[in-house]
């Protein structure tokens, strides 16, 4: 395996699958079987995901809800999502454990650096729910921050394309595909990789990012493996 710790952050939409909302069973049984097929060869993983198929903040200020409580009711979100991924990964025999940047000590652990890589050392997937714990920071930022803290190899953004293009390739069928680009040209032709804080944050810390189709069965092995597989960002 080309990484030996990974950090793979997951949207919320991700887990809708074909609905129009809410967590498709189906889509987190696919995740977790992809994720027992690399953390069989050992592969150090750490989950991010976001919360936006339940509730995101922005949406809600833009609609005249108060910004930080916005905010904290999707950092909720994304622990109500890191509960059910957790559910499918143990059905898939994955041991795991839950943080929380927030305190719900009920339903996951506190999000504490040393313990999340023992965790990993144990060979656990360990999966971060609660953002930063911040209003005002996305999970793109928690991701970032949680793979820094970890020493994790690389960043996989999984998402529904198959990797960075100069354009939107949903809605215009020239766009041309990055193998590989840095982060100054990403900066440079404006291009939508994660959001500027989070991006920043990994660009200082000299820590590459791999966009990648997570909904093709196979590829997080992979991309893991060091096939080329999506597009790679890096200095």
């Amino acid at each position: 395996m080309k990484y030996k710790r990974i950090l793979l952050k997951l949207s919320g939409e991700a887990l809708m699958g074909s609905r129009q909302y809410g967590i498709d069973p189906t889509r987190l049984a696919e995740y977790a079987e992809d994720v027992k097929a690399i953390t069989d060869l050992g592969v150090e993983v750490a989950i991010v995901i976001g919360g936006g198929n339940i509730f995101r903040g922005v949406a809600g200020a833009s609609n005249g809800m108060d910004r930080v409580q916005g905010d904290h009711m999707g950092m909720l979100a994304t622990v109500i999502n890191g509960l059910a991924l957790q559910g499918a990964l143990e059905d898939s025999g994955i041991p795991t454990r839950l943080q929380s940047a927030i305190h719900i000590d009920e339903v996951a652990e506190p999000f504490i650096m040393r313990k999340a890589v023992r965790h990993l050392e144990k060979g656990r997937v360990v999966i971060f729910g609660g953002g930063t714990g911040n209003p005002y920071f996305t999970t793109d930022s928690a991701a970032v921050l949680r793979a820094i803290e970890i020493k994790a190899d690389v960043i996989l953004k999984g998402t529904r394309v198959d990797g960075i293009y100069n354009d939107d390739p949903e809605k215009n069928k020239e766009a041309v595909k990055f193998d590989h680009i840095s982060f100054d040209d990403v900066l440079k032709q404006g291009l939508k990789v994660m959001d500027t804080t989070a991006f920043t944050l990994s660009q200082e810390n000299e820590l590459p990012i791999i966009v990648f189709d997570m909904n093709k069965k196979g590829n997080l092995l992979k991309v893991v493996s060091g096939e080329n597989i999506g597009t790679k960002v890096n200095l």
